[in-house]
């Protein structure tokens, strides 16, 4: 019993710390309008096109996920560069 346990606190805590990535409602953009259930839409779509080509003839639209956070690294940092006088003798 303890070691079913003890297997079942390691898969969870793998589960929770891998680089998998997003779940199919956690993408980019979503498709919405007639028949869509959920009320944010179906955000299954990685890129705007493959969005409109899902809801080509359907009477729906897509639009940005609102809740789509992105995995790409930020800009770098920017640095400052001090100026030194240089004073003459």
């Amino acid at each position: 019993m303890r070691s079913a346990f003890f297997v079942a606190l390691i898969v969870g805590a793998a589960a929770a710390l891998s680089n998998a990535p997003a779940q199919a409602g956690e993408r980019a953009f979503c498709i919405k309008g007639d028949n869509i259930a959920d009320a944010h839409g179906d955000c299954s779509f990685d890129t705007y096109e493959q969005c409109l080509a899902s809801a080509s003839g359907l009477r729906r639209y897509c639009d940005a996920n609102p809740f789509y956070m992105s995995y790409a690294p930020g800009p770098e940092p920017r640095r400052h560069h001090r100026r030194h006088r240089h004073y003459r003798s």
